[in-house]
């Protein structure tokens, strides 16, 4: 190699090497791993007269340490102090860093001691290589009290992760105010604190539930826009703010959660558990919009949310009076992939109707029909009965439909009878054209009433178009005002029709009518 070339061409020259020449060869061979050519120059040197001296020894102490040979490192360290050659702080330090690496710690702290006693002063380098190696051996009283010392003689370590590791150690320890002292070592000694380094203090506060001293740091964590900071090495974990935000959320402080989780959002956090405890605690603190918002967030950047956030979002909205909001709430969930529970359903059908938005009401009984869902539905008459009296009877024909495809049955004889009642006679006509088309099965007394209601009402056409159906589709029919609506359609000069419906009578009069029709699903109560 190049090294030793140059090394052999000196020789030749008659260029006699001298000890600072030996100490860079030695260093430059280990630092390439090559201990037998370190340990030949060494041998060489002495060979040559040449007294090794203290930065010699540290760098052969080092380089024994890297090929884990401790005890010709230590049978070294021995030799240098029994040659008067005073250890310096490098050469304790080293010797620390060596045994912390092969995990001797006990040896690494007794050196350390004896460094103190001999009157020198630790550096920067050696606390960052003596605090990992406490925390490792659990030596977390000692780490602590080497803290100490370093705040007091005010030496910041040379690798900032060493906070890090202390903290950490100490709150798996559960020595929390220990932990809390590192935090406050490092403002002390001008050290970034980063958001990291409170999230290990949160989230340990959090599983010890001492909750209010974690709001504190957090606090802290906002004021200072700490988060944000773009020299961030160690960001906050969601172990650590995920509890956090559910404290706040439950006890009544989404407000501060979000304001929280907003810079987190800034560092690309999009984190679904957090996201699902803002809108929860939103609904359940009444801030239906602040929850909206929230959802409208998750849903644009495809963070899935829990179906129990909509529901407390409904929930929400409902209590507010708002139950046009609470429908689209539901439309949410719903595209959301979250299916609704027939309990949610009436809950929104129920706040609809009460505001008189039958047709809105109608639309969300109809997506629960097709959703499968027919528990709960005991509005449904009412609302089918809003409708046809409101004159949307194509809708209310539609709903009927949908539900009797779907094994469900309306109480036919109630809602005809109560629209005669109400005088809805194109209503009644439509809803008994339905029945008749599909040969369903009503009371003839039904058939009576509207009959009845037609002709009080003058509209005998009316009135003779139905019973001819009804003669056709069910046979004779005892209804007592047969012959005054044949009279009646004299009278008016309908003489035609007076004729046929009175030979359609004498037809089917020997004809029993027909009660059988198609077999009926399960009625809506």
């Amino acid at each position: 190699m190049m090294t030793k070339r140059l090394y052999n061409a000196m020789l030749r020259e008659g260029i006699e090497p001298t000890r600072h020449t030996y100490n860079i060869l030695i260093w430059g061979m280990f630092l390439s791993l090559r201990l037998n050519t370190a340990i030949r120059f060494y041998e060489d040197m002495k060979s040559k007269g040449i007294e090794p001296d203290a930065v010699t020894y540290n760098t052969l102490i080092h380089g024994y340490f890297r090929f884990k040979k401790v005890d010709e490192a230590e049978s070294l360290f021995v030799e240098m102090k029994e040659k008067n050659i005073v250890p310096n702080v490098i050469s304790y330090t080293t010797m620390l860093k060596g045994f912390v690496d092969v995990g001797k710690v006990d040896r690494a702290v007794e050196v350390f001691e004896e460094m103190k006693s001999c009157g020198i002063k630790a550096n920067a380098v050696t606390f960052t290589t003596l605090l990992p190696g406490l925390c490792d051996a659990d030596k977390l009283a000692e780490a602590g009290n080497l803290l100490g010392e370093m705040v007091e003689r005010y030496i910041a370590p040379k690798d900032n992760s060493v906070f890090m590791k202390l903290m950490d150690c100490q709150c798996k320890a559960g020595n929390l105010d220990a932990a809390v002292d590192v935090l406050k070592a490092m403002v002390r000694l001008s050290i970034p604190t980063e958001a990291g380094h409170y999230g290990v203090l949160i989230e340990s506060f959090c599983k010890a539930k001492v909750y209010d001293r974690a709001e504190k740091l957090l606090d802290k964590l906002i004021e200072k826009d700490i988060v944000l900071r773009p020299e961030n090495s160690f960001e906050m974990e969601p172990s650590a703010y995920n509890p956090m935000i559910e404290y706040l959320c439950d006890n009544g402080k989404t407000v501060k959660a979000e304001t929280f989780f907003r810079q987190l959002m800034k560092k690309g956090v999009l984190n679904s558990v957090a996201f699902n405890n803002l809108f929860r605690g939103h609904s359940k603190e009444g801030n239906p919009e602040s929850a909206l918002e929230i959802a409208t967030i998750m849903s644009r950047r495809g963070v899935p949310s829990d179906a129990d956030s909509y529901r407390l979002l409904i929930d929400s909205y409902l209590r507010k009076g708002e139950p046009a909001d609470a429908k689209t709430a539901l439309d949410h969930m719903l595209e959301g992939g979250h299916q609704p529970d027939s309990s949610l359903y009436r809950s929104v059908v129920e706040s609809l109707f009460v505001d008189g938005r039958v047709q809105t009401a109608s639309r969300v009984m109809k997506t629960m029909v097709e959703k499968g869902v027919k528990e709960n539905m005991d509005l449904v008459p009412k609302i089918l009965e809003a409708l046809l009296m409101r004159g949307h009877v194509e809708e209310a024909l539609g709903r009927i439909d949908l539900l009797m495809l779907n094994g469900c049955e309306p109480d036919f004889d109630h809602l005809i009878s109560t629209l005669c009642e109400k005088e809805k006679r194109i209503a009644a006509l439509r809803l008994l054209d339905f029945v008749l088309e599909r040969d369903i099965v009503i009371d003839f007394s039904i058939y009576d009433k509207v009959l009845d209601t037609l002709l009080a009402a003058g509209q005998t056409l009316n009135a003779y178009s139905v019973l001819c159906k009804i003669l056709e589709k069910r046979g004779a029919t005892d209804w007592s005002s047969r012959d005054e609506l044949i009279k009646s359609l004299n009278q008016e000069g309908n003489t035609k029709q007076a004729d046929v419906l009175s030979r359609m009578i004498k037809e089917k009069v020997a004809t029993p009518p027909k009660r059988e029709g198609k077999k009926k699903a399960s009625r809506v109560a």
